[in-house]
């Protein structure tokens, strides 16, 4: 089992995850954040962190949110790690309780 990091984390990017990541398993992108499932050791750690409830154990994404676990894996493959806390982006509070915001992930 890994982690994954879903839908809610676009134009968010909160990164209170990456700090307690004992791995270094986050990945950062223009508007998101993916962890990478190959550094992942599922401590679960990331998961209370997360302030607008994207990341979930892949056996629990929601349906409706399982093309988020292959786009982990992709976008782990080319995003640099990301091993520091940084500030959410702008508009995060806002954004954080959008939905069907797939459209809008930059890569």
């Amino acid at each position: 089992m890994t982690y994954v990091v879903t839908e809610s984390c676009i134009k968010c990017k909160y990164t209170d995850c990456v700090a307690v990541c004992p791995t270094d398993a986050f990945r950062e992108g223009p508007n998101f954040l993916a962890i990478d499932p190959d550094d992942c050791i599922d401590c679960t750690l990331c998961v209370a962190e997360c302030p607008v409830d994207a990341i979930f154990a892949d056996a629990d994404v929601p349906k409706d949110q399982a093309r988020f676990i292959a786009l982990n894996v992709e976008l782990a493959k080319t995003w640099k790690p990301i091993v520091e806390k940084k500030d959410p982006l702008p508009d995060a509070d806002e954004w954080g309780k959008v939905k069907d915001k797939f459209d809008l992930l930059e890569r």
